[in-house]
């Protein structure tokens, strides 16, 4: 069966459009190495007109109320809904991650937008007691203005539809800088709220070199708030020249999550739950569990049944029926796991299984699983971002949380115990955004997503995520 997959454009003041320059890249399928289509790069002419169009938009949306913003979102996520098949099509054409997986992507991309249109109409001030009859004191909520937002290619949708919907349930404009390698997906997305009757330039998408558009955006005076999703490296990069303009930002980064697996827990359950979790998008997800930390009597058993679970993933093409587990997303990934492994096994970390790359047509790696890997080994401190875990031994729940909370990264964390006095320790003491507890509970629309220190701040989920999109005000009148 041949699949078409569109050639992608800008989308600049409600019209798509090939950069001004001309200019376009290849668009690179990760199951076969070779080439699908073209995604059109912007220049600093097209980024100027994007602005022009998002502060034009902006004038239109901040006073479109609540409630009509609410009804286009709902319009919008119907429509996404209606052409979930070739959206998922292109997505698995160009990320790599199986069918199954982008159809779900796209469905949850709409939920988001749904849960964010009912936020739309609950951003509430507050009305402050006064000291005197005569005076009236209160806050409003009004939108910071316009956004840019950067976002990555291992969830093409669902990076970008977090910051897409708050910064339109909070009435602001943006301009969506969506990832090169995965261009056709998030356009797909946008398409739905054009097609809905969004404003023109209320949202704006464009592509092209990613420090030359961030160094360009990020300064701009149009430019009130940025949203970012990628490396913690770029991250701090980026939140340093936000903070020299002193535009407010979130910052969304790398984890190396631990995952605290106590001698009384489910090992079924926590095997079961966890393999999926890891292999899931061949491992490239943020909050993705790395570092496994096992108490010593359960150790073993976890470790066999865990590599069963791992050896048994179907790994193929993602369009082919069952299965599992797609190509790495890029060729860079397949040098930088092989180099951790080596350096793992090299210090006597123990390789269970997987560890090569398959076959010799497109980016394939097998699900790998190391143990017994001391923690100066590069994969102990930096993240694979790959179909890799790491399975060490504990004794003590102290020694535990101690390795947990050893690096500078607070993203995500898991554990799997019986017991509620463990379970309220690793609640209060691991030091990350998430924990999720005897199951997988992240990434719902109404629960925060965001971490702590070097895994950036702010939060893309949850009521809470519209605030970094909204301006306090305070309104005070006497008579």
């Amino acid at each position: 069966m041949t699949h078409v997959y569109p050639d992608t454009l800008l989308l600049i003041d409600g019209r798509w459009k090939p950069s001004n320059s001309g200019r376009t890249m290849p668009v690179i399928g990760p199951a076969t190495a070779k080439p699908i289509g073209t995604v059109a790069w912007a220049d600093t002419s097209d980024l100027d007109e994007a602005a022009d169009a998002a502060a034009r938009g902006f004038e239109i949306w901040r006073r479109t109320s609540a409630f009509e913003r609410a009804k286009l979102m709902r319009k919008a996520a119907e429509i996404l809904r209606s052409r979930t098949e070739d959206i998922a099509t292109w997505m698995t054409l160009e990320q790599g991650k199986p069918l199954e997986q982008s159809r779900l992507e796209t469905l949850a991309g709409a939920d988001i937008i749904d849960w964010f249109a009912g936020e739309a109409q609950r951003t509430y001030g507050q009305v402050i007691p006064s000291r005197a009859p005569d005076v009236i004191q209160m806050t409003l909520k009004l939108p910071v203005g316009p956004v840019a937002a950067f976002t990555p290619w291992n969830f093409p949708i669902n990076q970008a539809v977090r910051k897409l919907s708050a910064a339109l349930a909070a009435g602001c404009s943006i301009i969506v800088k969506a990832a090169e390698e995965t261009p056709a997906s998030p356009a797909g997305l946008i398409s739905a709220f054009v097609d809905a009757g969004i404003p023109a330039g209320v949202v704006n998408l464009v592509y092209g070199v990613p420090a030359e558009i961030s160094e360009y955006l990020i300064p701009h005076p149009v430019i009130q708030k940025i949203s970012f999703t990628g490396s913690t490296a770029i991250g701090k990069q980026l939140a340093a020249l936000a903070g020299l303009h002193m535009k407010r930002a979130t910052m969304e980064l790398g984890g190396h999550a631990p995952v605290i697996v106590a001698e009384d827990a489910d090992i079924d359950q926590a095997v079961k739950t966890m393999v999926a979790a890891k292999y899931r998008n061949a491992g490239q997800i943020c909050v993705a569990p790395t570092r496994f930390l096992v108490q010593d009597s359960v150790a073993e058993s976890f470790t066999e049944r865990f590599a069963a679970g791992a050896k048994a993933i179907r790994v193929g093409n993602g369009l082919d029926a069952g299965v599992e587990m797609g190509p790495l997303a890029n060729d860079r990934r397949i040098p930088a796991l092989e180099a951790m492994i080596n350096d793992a096994t090299s210090r006597n970390g123990r390789l269970v299984t997987g560890g090569r790359r398959i076959g010799n047509e497109g980016w394939f790696f097998e699900p790998t699983v190391l143990a017994d890997v001391p923690t100066d080994a590069k994969i102990m401190n930096d993240e694979p971002f790959g179909p890799v875990a790491i399975i060490n031994r504990f004794g003590a729940l102290d020694e535990a949380i101690a390795e947990a909370n050893r690096l500078p990264y607070g993203l995500a964390a898991f554990g799997f115990t019986r017991s509620s006095a463990t379970a309220t320790r690793l609640g209060n003491e691991i030091v990350a955004g998430m924990m999720s507890i005897n199951h997988y509970g992240l990434a719902l629309p109404e629960v925060p997503f965001g971490g702590t220190r070097d895994s950036g701040y702010g939060t893309e989920g949850g009521s809470e995520a519209l605030d970094g999109y909204l301006d306090t005000r305070l309104v005070t009148r006497k008579g």
